[in-house]
């Protein structure tokens, strides 16, 4: 993986460019906030936050259901402004381009801690599969095959990348795609069976107090060091910062932690509609308001904190 050094410079240089505060009215197009969700559970429950702050701020926002390269390219297309799931440096590829076609700012790093490597069930690696050097020597009990998450997703191109160069020996293994919801259901059958199964995991996710599951070693390659130790970064459209200086001045400052993430996920598993999971996290958390809404106005120029807070039913 590449480092992200240079992005962190970008980082920098577009939080520079966003004001304190004082703008004029923002320009009609900023009424409708279009966000992309590649229907991750993180990226539905940030997603979820950030609508329900919007919409007390007098905005609408507009989450679009877009796989992680359908997205970019709607945002290289100017049809999508913001994206809250973009995990460094496993999207390394797909940043690079737009980079290069100037077609995005990064706003703010919104969650560190984060991980993505590949796992298994504990009783496996209670046989001895610890490291990806260890899934060749059970390639009978895996059946050869690693799941992954839905297709074109950049850490399904790592593990198809893996296969491809022969790593591990894993050659004649194959890369099983399908949606989290599909994998995730697919560890639950084998694990209920006591079998054995290779599959996408990561952090912030209730799969890590619901499952019993190791996350494997030797992956760096092709995940990146510290078991695929990531950053998560919100990227807009290149250009919307400027138009909508007010919204995107609450996405620089807009930032979770995996707590958070862990537990919003949780209830939208559960089936909780991702906005009345964040409403409820909100009421229980209106500490995290203020840092959030610092300098931000309501869409007609009003206070934002005491809107939003009125909006949730919060007092004080």
């Amino acid at each position: 993986m590449t480092s992200t050094t240079p992005f962190r410079a970008i980082l920098a240089a577009s939080l520079m460019a966003i004001p304190a505060g004082g703008w004029a009215d923002e320009a009609a197009s900023c009424a409708t906030i279009r966000l992309s969700d590649p229907s991750w559970t993180d990226i539905t429950a940030t997603n979820g936050t950030a609508s329900v702050v919007l919409a007390a701020l007098g905005y609408k926002p507009d989450v679009k259901m877009l796989s992680v390269p359908i997205g970019y390219q709607s945002m290289k297309n100017k049809e999508i402004d913001v994206f809250l799931g973009n995990w460094m440096p496993a999207q390394n590829a797909f940043i690079e381009d737009l980079k290069s076609a100037d077609a995005i700012e990064v706003l703010n790093k919104n969650l560190t801690g984060a991980k993505f490597t590949l796992a298994v069930p504990s009783y496996m690696a209670e046989k001895g599969v610890r490291d990806f050097a260890d899934l060749a020597g059970h390639a009978d009990e895996f059946g050869k095959k690693i799941y992954g998450i839905e297709p074109g997703a950049p850490a399904n191109q790592s593990i198809a990348k893996m296969i491809s160069d022969g790593k591990f020996g894993l050659a004649d293994w194959e890369l099983v795609e399908s949606g989290e919801q599909a994998m995730l259901a697919q560890v639950a059958r084998e694990e209920k069976a006591g079998k054995g199964i290779v599959f996408l995991a990561w952090a912030p996710h209730p799969m890590n107090e619901q499952y019993k599951i190791e996350y494997l070693s030797g992956g760096d390659e092709y995940f990146g060091p510290d078991y695929g130790g990531a950053e998560v970064y919100t990227l807009a459209r290149k250009g919307w910062p400027e138009l909508c200086p007010n919204a995107a001045r609450l996405f620089t400052q807009m930032t979770f932690d995996i707590g958070m993430e862990n537990t919003l996920m949780g209830e939208i598993l559960a089936g909780t509609d991702p906005q009345e999971a964040a409403r409820g996290w909100l009421k229980a958390n209106p500490e995290k308001l203020a840092p959030w809404l610092d300098g931000v106005t309501t869409l007609d120029g009003q206070p934002g904190e005491p809107a939003v807070k009125a909006a949730l039913g919060i007092k004080g």
